[in-house]
């Protein structure tokens, strides 16, 4: 927990600016300087958002009021973030968070991939914030109503696939994920393009789909390891959407648990297919304590690198860690 308020503090401070820069990059600082309060380095929160600020754009100007009777005819333009945002905020003004989440929630599962899977991504951590003790404060509420107000407006549903034969493992499933017919282009080009997943992600009751859902993670993180090169930023999407939805299953009722499953699935599959190499590649083993792996990270700065090995960090484990010094590698330093 943060006891020191800087979380808050800085996001009374994000909240003045949007969710995205240049017409449709994610503003990745809420997300990011909730990973650092968590793993210690809060006392670097303020001068780690100085050096971001630059990417800061004010949020864009309102179009015309979200209301509980025109929601589903707003839903995925993004035009209509700040409407979407304002009207999200005041739910959770109104309402306990938890009934506005379960609420929205199933609406906005199956645009999981919109806005390159940040928005599901932005919620994960914003609920993860709710949940600790104490956590429940008016900056980190609002927070989790501009995440869900980021991903109603950029929801964007993945296009139909085909059924490949079932995979046994989620990490026999990754790997048969076959990639896209031409890796280039936007995200969104690539994923219009996308064409069949292995059939995996069922499961009979809420127990089993949490453990399948840490199984995915596990076996994203993991990947990155070897196959990150192809993309060094975007496959980090892989493993940090799905982690997500997993923090934030604790926060949901219970039936809702095996579609986020499946959602979360298809989420990392398709940025799997969008991005992922055909190749693996070699990297080293770490003999590093968790800590240092994330000070390494923090160090580097870049906000990818910072929230992948905060997912790393809660699968643990030496591959897990070596994926994360992977990160480091791959990824260009925020700092010189």
């Amino acid at each position: 927990m943060d006891d020191t308020g800087i979380l808050d503090e800085a996001l009374v401070r994000l909240h003045a600016t949007g969710p995205e820069r240049n017409g449709w990059l994610t503003n990745h600082a809420p997300m990011a300087v909730e990973a650092l309060v968590r793993h210690g380095h809060a006392p670097a929160v303020h001068r780690w958002l100085d050096g971001y600020a630059p990417k800061l754009e004010e949020a864009p100007a309102p179009s015309a009021p979200v209301t509980e009777e025109n929601w589903a005819g707003a839903l995925g333009d993004p035009a209509r973030i700040t409407d979407w945002t304002r009207f999200l905020v005041r739910a959770v003004e109104e309402r306990p968070w938890r009934e506005v989440l379960a609420e929205w929630w199933p609406r906005l599962l199956p645009g999981i991939a919109g806005g390159a899977t940040h928005p599901v991504i932005r919620t994960g951590h914003a609920v993860r914030t709710l949940l600790e003790p104490g956590g429940e404060t008016a900056p980190r509420r609002a927070e989790l109503a501009h995440a869900l107000g980021y991903w109603a407006a950029r929801h964007r549903p993945l296009p139909p696939v085909a059924a490949l034969p079932a995979a046994p493992t989620a990490a026999a499933a990754l790997a048969a994920v076959p990639p896209v017919d031409r890796q280039e282009g936007g995200i969104r080009e690539r994923l219009a393009r996308l064409s069949a997943f292995p059939v995996w992600g069922g499961a009979p009751d809420p127990d089993a789909a949490r453990e399948r859902l840490a199984e995915l993670v596990t076996a994203a993180v993991h990947r990155y390891a070897s196959h990150g090169h192809g993309e060094p930023v975007m496959l980090v999407h892989a493993a940090t959407a799905p982690n997500a939805v997993l923090r934030t299953l604790p926060a949901l009722p219970r039936p809702l648990w095996a579609p986020s499953l499946a959602a979360a699935w298809a989420a990392s599959a398709a940025v799997t297919a969008a991005y992922g190499p055909r190749e693996a590649e070699p990297y080293a083993p770490v003999r590093l304590e968790p800590g240092e792996v994330f000070a390494r990270a923090a160090a580097h700065g870049d906000d990818h690198t910072i929230k992948f090995t905060d997912t790393a960090l809660d699968v643990g484990g030496p591959l897990a860690l070596a994926a994360a010094v992977r990160s480091v590698e791959l990824n260009p330093p925020a700092y010189g």
